[in-house]
């Protein structure tokens, strides 16, 4: 079954030399459900998630106030990736654009590999999701970490039997509430900081930043050391690649969204922290904790914790069912290749890859395992191998983006219509500090466990990849259907 085949019939995915912005447009044999409104959510709300709200005590706990900083070089570099994305998404939008982009670009054994690695992925961070908004239940009642992880698995994977127009719905109402939560935050820290009412009134001041040990109380090996768990946090923003397949208008919205970002980052995780960390002081914050949730402890304002735990509940669940919806949408573009069983070719009449869904749920409730197992550490475990596994996607991301310049530069390829400013030097950058902070997770004695599982996850794909070359040879050495020069 080839990438030109979708349920029984066949259908043309656009050829080189065409139009950049028609390519793929409908080729797929999904519905265009997902409006302006719905995608720019999206790319909002699938950056603010579990790495923030719960993920940043950690690094708070380990740099201190030069997170900050930390967060400002990262989103520079998050910048570059998406704006390699757009170059590659207006020159092909095509849903499992990342897989799709490393098969032509670089080989078939990389689109291999990038499809499935995306893949798991999506369903490491489901569970990571789940086992955060366990935890977050823990605030309210005494119920066990397993159990609530199994009750949010089955309800989102619910949620994902119906339309993407009603998903981009949900989606869109679920990231609002995020971003309306970490606005109010930030309202509410400067009234304390300008007013000086509630109890962290007396004591709220900017030098908060650099009174306690400066601003780098760790030493700069400190912050470092919190790249990964910055990027983490960042992991996700691609989410709008997964998106061009089922987008009304592509060409229009998709390079807006990603236009976003700077502000997304300076907003909602600059301005956030920075208010959190005048308002309380840095070594109030501890791992495990969120940091949203302390900072109204200590403000004396109880109610206001409990609506934030309630927001940042509804953060992980949101993003767990992105990562459902992403994660039937990869298994169907491998498969349309010729890289994944057939069955997951199919789409039910609404359009929706319901067995690939059905496959990767199934595969989530290992959270719920997780979660009976080893309740205090399943975070730590999850995001450590999420990240090495999520910043796979972006490393073919941007060499699929230098590829691809240097033969439209030639004349080989039509140029896209959202070119990445200073690219290639800019993704160069981005693919250096992406190496730095894997030197950095294999320092850390946290995270090296994700690189001790990526040899094993490689030799499985080596493997599985000689296997279908030798059932398979042609399908095996197939570019894709719009990739043959």
């Amino acid at each position: 079954m080839t990438s030109a085949h979708v349920d029984e019939g066949q259908v043309d995915k656009g050829q080189p030399g065409g139009n950049a912005g028609d390519a793929g447009a409908g080729g797929e044999g999904y519905q265009r459900g997902l409006g302006a409104r719905q995608i720019q959510m999206i790319a909002i709300g699938g950056a603010i998630g579990t790495g923030l709200f719960l993920g940043a005590g950690k690094a708070i706990d380990r740099a201190g106030p030069s997170l900050i900083l930390a967060y400002v070089i990262a989103g520079l570099v998050i910048f570059f990736i998406m704006r390699a994305l757009g170059e590659l998404l207006m020159y092909r939008p095509v849903s499992g654009s990342f897989s799709e982009y490393a098969r032509e670009f670089i080989g078939p054994f990389f689109g291999f590999v990038t499809g499935w690695t995306y893949w798991l992925f999506w369903v490491v961070t489901g569970i990571t999701e789940v086992t955060a908004a366990a935890t977050y239940m823990t605030y309210w009642w005494n119920i066990p970490q397993w159990l609530s992880a199994l009750v949010f698995t089955v309800i989102l994977y619910g949620a994902n039997l119906i339309s993407v127009k009603l998903f981009g719905e949900l989606e869109f109402w679920f990231s609002m509430v995020k971003v309306t939560a970490i606005i109010g935050m930030i309202l509410i820290c400067a009234g304390v900081l300008t007013v000086g009412f509630s109890d962290a009134g007396d004591t709220a001041t900017v030098s908060n930043l650099w009174n306690d040990g400066g601003f780098f109380p760790n030493g700069i090996t400190g912050t470092l050391m919190t790249l990964q768990i910055v990027m983490f946090a960042f992991l996700a923003v691609e989410l709008v690649g997964v998106t061009a397949g089922e987008s009304k208008d592509p060409k229009t919205v998709l390079p807006k969204a990603i236009n976003t970002v700077p502000w997304r980052i300076a907003v909602f995780y600059v301005g956030a922290l920075i208010m959190i960390l005048s308002v309380v002081p840095w070594s109030t914050f501890k791992p495990g904790v969120s940091p949203f949730v302390k900072a109204f402890e200590e403000m004396g304002l109880g109610v206001g914790a409990a609506i934030v735990n309630f927001v940042v509940l509804t953060a992980a669940l949101s993003s767990c069912n992105s990562g459902m919806y992403s994660t039937g949408r990869m298994l169907r573009d491998l498969a349309l290749n010729g890289q994944g069983p057939r069955a997951f070719t199919k789409l039910t009449k609404n359009g929706l890859p319901l067995v690939g869904t059905t496959f990767s749920a199934a595969l989530m409730l290992v959270g719920v395992w997780i979660n009976y197992q080893w309740p205090g550490e399943a975070f730590n475990y999850v995001v450590s191998f999420a990240t090495i596994s999520g910043m796979w996607a972006w490393i073919m991301i941007l060499i699929s983006q230098i590829r691809y310049r240097r033969m439209a530069d030639a004349g080989m390829l039509p140029q896209s219509s959202f070119k990445a400013p200073g690219a290639p030097y800019t993704s160069w950058f981005a693919l250096c500090f992406i190496g730095m902070v894997i030197v950095m997770m294999a320092i850390d004695k946290d995270a090296r466990i994700s690189l001790y599982c990526a040899p094993l996850w490689a030799l499985i794909l080596f493997v599985s990849y000689r296997v279908l070359q030798a059932r398979n040879p042609e399908q095996a050495g197939k570019k894709t259907t719009s990739g043959s020069h």
